[in-house]
């Protein structure tokens, strides 16, 4: 058995032989598509001036290691999620601006702004005729249902438009997933979890991915559709009445509604609201009447709001099973599933390993930790394993071989929560050292 001492150990190994693996790989013209796997990047060869755009990142870090686990601890609740919040912020702005910049990534010709001018003047025509044009998109559209780039066609019509704006919502919506997955481990695990979860959240390695891919907004979108969920159930917020629950309960609904329609690897994510909502209820007896009926309202909410966005899209003219057949031909097609299963079933893991942290693995392979047995429950891991069972089913699937450290962006999130379990700032600061070796020597298009 693996101890607690030797879980970063593992953690390294792991990572190093997928590395190692993924180099005789492609040395051999068999990745040829992915040039330092298992990542989907290239290697960024270290120089003065990469180092010197560094320093604002590692500052950063240097004061958020001691300071934002303290202010987490004790500072009013909202004010600890404001911190976590910010830091979370300008941790991934720094990171991206001491490499080609915020808004970069979605100037790419593969990218979903790239087909903005084919839905002009009208929405609902492109979306009628979305999966029929499907093979005449940029990559990313083809690799995708339609909702991204309406998000993104909307925003220019507010009067947004370009890919800074795109890259601003993007962080933004992405970085607020910290303060989302917060609310939902308070309400499963209690308050002392979430506060220790935050500072984690707040300075994951996948802040390298979250500016700039699209898969940062899906993944604030599903933190705050579970989040909303948990806090519409009985139990949360004594005062809040029926009217409350029900609108908390809608909102959820929309939100986790819109996720097959922001991707379709985002199915197995419902699993994430569904485990938290079943330890939310058993936690607070709602057998009870007024539970019960407070439940029920809150759940029909959710569902009629999940409803109401499939019967949105299919009225105008998009019937999700057609849009997963035409996508599955498109990447059948593309030379990303000639990728080795075998290879990645493992590999996609250690990436996960990689941008979830090396406190994660601690935290989700421990059996038992010694500070704060409260946190060291089971409930401090079911949102957690959760994400971490999704993302074995998809791995499994095989569709995901490769480009998961922007694929699981959604999940990845979820299952760093489980470093906060941890409580050891000597892993807080080996987060932060991650993301900053992650920035410094892999140029990723993303």
């Amino acid at each position: 058995m693996i101890t607690r001492r030797g879980l970063p150990v593992a953690w390294a190994g792991l990572v190093a032989a997928a590395f190692a693996v993924g180099g005789v790989l492609h040395a051999r013209g068999v990745l040829s598509i992915d040039h330092l796997p298992p990542l989907h990047a290239l290697a960024r060869r270290p120089t003065a001036a990469s180092a010197a755009a560094l320093v604002p990142a590692a500052v950063l870090a240097a004061v958020a290691v001691p300071v934002l686990p303290r202010l987490t601890a004790h500072l009013p609740l909202r004010a600890a999620f404001a911190a976590a919040f910010g830091v979370s912020l300008a941790w991934t702005v720094l990171l991206a601006v001491s490499g080609e910049g915020l808004a970069w990534p979605f100037t790419h010709p593969q990218e979903y702004p790239a087909v903005l001018g084919a839905v002009g003047d009208d929405p609902l025509g492109w979306l009628a005729g979305f999966t029929r044009d499907l093979p005449a998109y940029p990559t990313h559209v083809r690799g995708h249902p339609p909702l991204p780039v309406l998000v993104l066609w909307a925003l220019a019509a507010a009067g947004l438009p370009g890919p800074f704006w795109a890259a601003v919502l993007v962080v933004v919506v992405g970085c607020s997933a910290t303060v989302a997955i917060g609310l939902a481990v308070r309400r499963v695990s209690g308050e002392e979890a979430a506060r220790r979860a935050l500072p984690y959240l707040a300075l994951s390695p996948a802040a390298v991915w979250i500016a700039t891919t699209m898969d940062a907004f899906f993944a604030g979108a599903g933190a705050w559709g579970t989040a909303l969920l948990l806090l519409a159930l009985p139990g949360a917020g004594g005062s809040r009445g029926r009217v409350g629950r029900v609108a908390l309960g809608l909102g959820a609904g929309l939100a986790l509604g819109a996720l097959p329609y922001l991707s379709y690897g985002l199915v197995p994510y419902l699993l994430i609201p569904l485990a938290g909502a079943a330890v939310v209820l058993r936690e607070t007896a709602v057998l009870r009447e007024t539970g019960a009926r407070a439940a029920r309202a809150a759940v029909l909410a959710c569902l009629a709001g999940m409803a109401g966005v499939s019967a949105l899209f299919a009225a105008g003219g998009f019937w999700w099973p057609d849009g997963v057949a035409a996508t599955h031909a498109e990447w059948a097609a593309d030379p990303g599933a000639a990728r080795p299963y075998l290879y990645f079933l493992f590999a996609n893991l250690a990436v996960l390993a990689l941008v979830t942290g090396p406190a994660t693995a601690t935290g989700l392979a421990a059996p038992r930790l010694p500070e704060g047995p409260s946190v060291g429950s089971s409930a401090g891991r079911v949102l957690p394993v959760a994400a971490l069972v999704a993302v074995l089913a998809l791995d499994l699937s095989g569709v995901t071989r490769g480009e998961v450290e922007r694929i699981w962006l959604p999940y990845t999130l979820w299952i760093t929560a489980a470093a906060g379990r941890v409580g050891d700032r000597r892993l807080l600061a080996a987060q932060a050292l991650t993301g900053l070796l992650l920035q410094g020597l892999v140029r990723s298009p993303w």
